[in-house]
């Protein structure tokens, strides 16, 4: 008999998941790039009124939210996977995992904040 050797088991199930998620937010960050740049380039906006009156459209709006909602996410993904496999103390890496969702998070509602001031 083949002896195997133990698996420690941790409870997480992330692997297809995450791959999925940062595939899918990464496509949409790029649909978003390309579709920005096409209405800067098309209304050429030359002052802070002209960028208002772009951002002043509710789609164009909702397509930042849905971009920033989506860079964050990829983020965390990132550097969760990142802090994952190079800090291996549970107590350290679940300090900066929840430093990290914080920041993340007072990112995102201060984006937001600004998108619709």
């Amino acid at each position: 008999m083949v002896s195997r050797p133990s698996r420690i088991v941790t409870g997480a199930h992330y692997g297809l998941k995450d791959w999925l998620i940062q595939r899918v937010s990464a496509v949409f960050m790029t649909i978003y790039v390309v579709l920005l740049m096409t209405v800067i380039l098309t209304s050429a906006p030359q002052d802070y009124e002209a960028w208002k009156t772009i951002f002043s459209q509710q789609w164009l709006r909702i397509a930042t939210v849905l971009f920033l909602m989506c860079l964050y996410w990829h983020a965390w993904v990132g550097i969760r996977n990142i802090l994952m496999d190079y800090v291996h103390a549970t107590r350290i890496r679940l300090t900066l995992h929840i430093l990290v969702i914080f920041s993340l998070l007072y990112y995102f509602v201060w984006s937001v904040d600004i998108l619709w001031s």
